[in-house]
């Protein structure tokens, strides 16, 4: 039997292309980590979605479970999960992060 958790984070991640589970949300994010990942996609201008991890324990800690990943945030695009800052930081200074997008034909810049 899968947990309210699992379930809500499978509908996240199937129904949003790009799915970022952080401290806060898109517009006043609660932590630096989760601020870079937001500046990130921002400055690409990839459409994303948020879930609040503060706003609920459940998924907090469900989230680290689903994804074996102890950390937040963490980005999912098209259902895979991509990692947390760091290594969302290194693809977006390496070029990875645009080659990703592009073959899941995420839009971006």
């Amino acid at each position: 039997m899968t947990n309210p958790a699992e379930t809500r984070i499978t509908a996240d991640i199937t129904e949003n292309a790009v799915m970022l589970y952080m401290k806060g949300n898109a517009l006043m994010p609660q932590c630096g980590f989760s601020a870079r990942v937001v500046s990130i996609l921002n400055h690409m201008k990839v459409p994303f979605k948020t879930a609040n991890v503060l706003e609920d324990p459940v998924l907090r800690e469900g989230i680290k479970q689903f994804s074996n990943w102890p950390t937040v945030p963490q980005l999912y695009v098209k259902g895979e999960f991509i990692g947390g800052c760091d290594i969302v930081s290194e693809m977006f200074q390496s070029g990875e992060l645009a080659t990703l997008l592009t073959e899941k034909e995420i839009p971006h810049e």
